[in-house]
């Protein structure tokens, strides 16, 4: 990736902070140097080419350094990455890795390995390289040698959800990044990612673009929650622990989830009138807040920018190596998921569909599965949502095509909107709505620990019959306290519904519907 080797080559061997970590008490325990971090990565390039240099590397780490310095490794050494989530089970890491030569681990990959199973997880032939900040800062390496730039390589593969436990990989290449880099850079406010708070996984391609390498292009700090914090979209807990945190790391720009802008929103409101900022993140006026991954219901963004907290909703695709449209500063409409970045064409089909065209469209997949989008004859993207862009430009998402339900009474009933109206008690921290060939919808609601689920229930009920349609109204709500466990079950790191497995459970009695509140697990 060009634009990222221009910076290294430029700040490498400062001592410009690049990484900031902090410690439970949110005191800052560590900070290390642009030259830090460029010469332990450059350790572990020399690392991993003993023995030969390998093909495909798989990235096993958490939010932490290690990461940070396994990423810049691979890209100086022109290596293929595969980020797998933490929070996998071993079946869908397996489906990832199965055809890397090695994998990198932190100790928090070091641990999940160890809980998968090495044998489950790995091939036979993959061996496993541990990688650790100090023992690599020891090593004293040298500046980070970057080769020349130029052609064009596959640098990542990043995983997207399919139609079977297996995630297919996304393949990912350097100039498509660059493209997307150079478009961001000419729409974002000067030196707004001067400090970025990471609070979802770098697992996922937006958090590689938007919390290291922004962070790079804008010469900034990449501020770190301590290891053994939860991230944001992993732990239904994860939102509320983060909030002290997020109030001392005193960030310019940070990548929230939509039940963690909710968060925001309850915060802001309960601050002294005029502190709102000062109160949530520590600042005297409000970092960049952008948001996607689903939709944040046009009544929390009002409420945030009254207060003077504005909110950047927008929308990405993996297969378009993450950002396609973002409402920046100097062009946001509430409701709509912004423009289309500069390098990136837009256009609705007949259905209504959304199809994209750009420069930073992907290489195809590891795999295919009836999920995977295809392109048009043209080289557009179908992107499988459907859309409307209004007369100065605004992509308004109204949902997934394929996500439409059709009811048993013919209706068809668009579930995102369904969701994001339930999403306004402030005691639901996720909804997914299914409904397929049923008379009613039905819906399954977890709600924030500490919450009566009976008394949920009937707050359910009633905002659905004052707010709601007959054919939007959830019938038979399924209340379920939110945990770890029942949240990886039923949705996706990025808040997103598995809409099959939920389906599939209600149908399977699998969701314990006779007793809200209980595990949400059934007998089996």
């Amino acid at each position: 990736m060009r634009v990222i080797e221009e910076v290294l080559r430029r700040l490498g061997e400062t001592d410009r902070p690049l990484v900031e970590v902090l410690d439970e008490d949110t005191e800052a325990a560590r900070v290390l140097s642009y030259r830090d971090v460029t010469r332990a990565a450059q350790a572990l390039v020399e690392q991993l080419g003993d023995g030969g240099r390998p093909r495909k590397v798989g990235v096993l780490c958490g939010n932490t350094p290690e990461f940070v310095v396994s990423d810049l490794a691979l890209l100086a050494a022109r290596i293929v990455e595969v980020p797998v989530p933490l929070a996998f089970s071993a079946e869908q890491a397996a489906g990832l890795l199965e055809d890397v030569d090695v994998c990198l681990v932190d100790g928090l990959g070091e641990r999940r390995l160890a809980e998968w199973g090495r044998a489950n997880v790995l091939p036979e032939r993959c061996r496993t390289v541990s990688v650790s900040f100090d023992r690599l800062a020891a090593q004293d390496a040298g500046p980070l040698h970057l080769g020349e730039t130029g052609d064009d390589w596959e640098c990542k593969v990043i995983h997207t959800s399919g139609t079977t436990s297996r995630p297919k990989g996304v393949r990912i290449r350097a100039h498509a990044v660059d493209a997307l880099l150079g478009s961001l850079l000419s729409v974002m406010p000067e030196r707004a990612f001067a400090r970025y708070l990471s609070v979802v996984p770098f697992s996922l391609l937006i958090e590689q673009v938007t919390g290291l390498y922004m962070v790079l292009l804008h010469e900034g700090t990449l501020v770190q929650l301590p290891a053994a914090m939860p991230l944001v979209g992993t732990d239904a807990k994860a939102v509320a622990a983060v909030m002290p945190f997020v109030r001392a790391a005193r960030p310019t720009a940070l990548v929230a989830t939509p039940a963690l802008v909710d968060e925001f929103a309850a915060a802001a409101e309960a601050a002294p009138e005029g502190t709102a900022a000062r109160e949530v993140f520590g600042t005297a006026q409000a970092p960049l807040i952008c948001c996607g991954g689903a939709p944040v219901h046009p009544n929390v963004l009002q409420r945030l920018e009254a207060l003077g907290l504005p909110v950047h909703e927008g929308y990405g695709l993996s297969e378009n190596s993450s950002v396609v449209a973002w409402n920046t500063p100097g062009a946001r409409r509430i409701g709509s998921v912004g423009k289309p970045l500069p390098h990136v064409r837009v256009r609705i089909a007949d259905d209504g569909e959304l199809l994209v065209n750009s420069t930073s469209l992907f290489a195809g997949y590891t795999r295919n599965d009836p999920s995977s989008l295809a392109l048009d004859g043209d080289g557009w993207l179908l992107t499988g949502d459907l859309a409307r862009i209004d007369e100065d430009g605004f992509i308004h998402i109204t949902g997934r095509k394929k996500n439409v339900i059709i009811t048993g009474t013919g209706r068809n009933v668009a579930p995102e909107w369904v969701e994001a109206q339930y999403a306004q008690l402030p005691f639901v921290d996720a909804v997914a709505v299914v409904g397929d060939g049923l008379v009613a919808l039905r819906g399954l609601f977890l709600v924030r620990p500490g919450t009566d689920p009976e008394t949920a229930l009937e707050e359910i009920t009633a905002y659905g019959r004052e707010h709601l349609s007959d054919v939007e109204r959830v019938a038979d709500p399924v209340v379920l306290v939110s945990s770890e466990e029942v949240y990886r079950r039923f949705f996706t790191v990025t808040g997103r519904p598995v809409r099959a497995t939920v389906l599939k459970a209600i149908a399977d009695g699998t969701i314990d519907t006779n007793g809200p509140g209980t595990n949400g697990l059934g007998n089996n």
